[in-house]
């Protein structure tokens, strides 16, 4: 395998990445990960190691990455509930069912799952790395294209919420997330139907707020209570109503 990874990290260019899969169906033997990531980051210093062991990430490791959850949840069964507080973090998951090719495989994930995946992971300080596979030929089927075409346009409206942000001040939860940056905090309304949005304290003095979309002002009353969000009416195909909070 070594010998393997010696050729593709010299023989191809500049290598972004190499993440790790397997090892759960082992987890005590000894993978020899200390030779193999040396070799890596001799040969390619810049390039990403990134393990899918469900396990503590180890020296070496640059993200840690969970499968099918969010960090530090384990829905799935098979993930370590330690988030490290010293690596980037990855959300990984597919966009059917299957993590490589499967022509028998239909159960496709609707633009708007993957635009929730998309955003609570974000909420939750994490890359989303999204996993689809090709046909025999290189080519990726239209049902992929669809759907990254169509979050694509939705990215092109609320992007700006999610590239270049954080985890935002507010633990996620079932109504939505929180993202934010230096002058702003994104509150991303998934679930609520309510026109008020109560919200624990923050500790930023708000100045206002206004619907990320549109441009409408949001009426927002901050007490050391919490903060409340008189929230603008969701449209039918509206996913995540975004609220931008400017902060002083």
């Amino acid at each position: 395998m070594n010998g393997q990874l010696r050729e593709l990290l010299t023989n191809y260019g500049a290598i972004a990445g190499v993440w790790f899969d397997g090892m759960w169906d082992k987890p005590n033997a000894d993978w020899h990960l200390d030779k193999t990531y040396a070799l890596i980051h001799q040969l390619q210093p810049a390039a990403l190691i990134i393990p899918n062991h469900h396990q503590k990430p180890r020296p070496g490791e640059d993200a840690q990455t969970f499968e099918r959850d969010l960090p530090g949840d384990n829905t799935a069964g098979f993930n370590t509930t330690f988030v490290s507080d010293a690596l980037p973090l990855e959300s990984c998951n597919t966009l059917n069912g299957s993590w490589g090719f499967n022509i028998g495989d239909t159960k496709y994930k609707s633009p708007e799952e993957i635009e929730e995946m998309l955003v609570r992971a974000a909420g939750n300080n994490s890359n989303l790395c999204s996993i689809l596979a090709r046909w025999p030929n290189g080519e990726i089927q239209d049902e992929f294209q669809t759907r990254l075409r169509t979050v694509g346009e939705w990215l092109a409206k609320y992007g700006g919420s999610i590239y270049g942000t954080r985890g935002g001040p507010l633990a996620p939860a079932d109504w939505g997330v929180t993202t934010q940056t230096v002058t702003r905090i994104y509150v991303h309304v998934l679930k609520w139907n309510a026109p008020l949005l109560a919200l624990p304290p923050i500790s930023k003095s708000i100045a206002g707020g206004q619907d990320l979309v549109t441009g409408a002002k949001v009426d927002v009353a901050q007490s050391p209570s919490g903060v409340v969000l008189n929230l603008p009416a969701a449209t039918k195909s509206e996913v995540d109503r975004v609220i931008v909070l400017s902060v002083n």
